[in-house]
């Protein structure tokens, strides 16, 4: 590792400190659902509100018996019962194409073998299935039962990790997933990467907003140059519209 690259690593740890005292580490799990549950909810969430995508996931539990009713269901039912999440058209197909590719690759449909394999491989091979990606692949792998120590990278952790200069702000959520694991130390567990994801999620909710971020009440701001050159950006308007004092 560069010193560059120490560097990054030591601001990420350090983040990762502060945000775990503001947020509570240890984060609990919010799902226990095998992986393949998991590879299904995490396609029905894509650009979907976590509620709306719960019910939908709930929607086809509670219409189909298992995973290859869904599968082999007319796509049109599939798309009506999880019409509340974005882009249900798209989904539909989605799910069921790629449900069939695990089967066809695997020969059965489970994803529990994936235990057994080291996580740059598992991810490696749900990333062959078109429509999986490496959001959806790290989701799978850490908050499903598997519990393995894969990073996901949301929209709100890759706006907090580009504002605070762990990442460029050109680089797309997509290859950020390897740049901010990277950072993270070789020997952490799956807990300790689960959390890293939460806490920087969090604070992109309930912080580091997408307008408006609430810069004066973030526990990292003195390491976001982002933050520190809106705060300073203010003081300058203020002091530009302060009254003159008459002599």
């Amino acid at each position: 590792m560069n010193q560059d690259a120490q560097t990054l690593a030591a601001k990420a740890l350090e983040i990762h400190h502060r945000l775990c005292e503001v947020y509570g580490c240890p984060i609990p799990y919010f799902h226990n659902l095998d992986p393949l549950s998991e590879l299904v909810s995490s396609l029905l969430s894509h650009r979907t509100r976590n509620a709306d995508s719960g019910r939908a996931f709930k929607a086809l539990r509670a219409r189909y018996p298992d995973w290859s009713a869904v599968r082999d269901a007319p796509t049109t039912e599939i798309e009506r019962i999880i019409g509340g999440v974005t882009w249900p058209e798209q989904k539909a197909p989605r799910i069921q194409a790629v449900l069939r590719a695990v089967e066809e690759r695997h020969g059965s449909l489970s994803l529990d073998f994936l235990g057994d394999m080291p996580v740059r491989e598992a991810r490696a091979w749900l990333e062959t299935i078109p429509g999986v990606g490496p959001k959806t692949s790290a989701a799978v792998l850490s908050f499903s039962t598997l519990r393995k120590a894969a990073l996901p990278v949301d929209s709100h952790h890759h706006r907090v990790a580009q504002r605070t200069g762990l990442i460029p702000k050109s680089m797309d959520v997509g290859p950020s997933h390897a740049a901010l694991a990277a950072m993270l130390p070789e020997g952490w567990d799956a807990q300790q990467v689960y959390d890293n994801h939460e806490i920087m999620m969090l604070h992109g909710q309930q912080c580091c907003f997408f307008k408006n971020p609430a810069c004066v009440r973030c526990a990292v701001l003195d390491l976001c140059p982002t933050g520190l050159g809106r705060m300073q950006a203010q003081e300058a308007e203020q002091t530009f519209r302060k009254p003159a004092v008459k002599a």
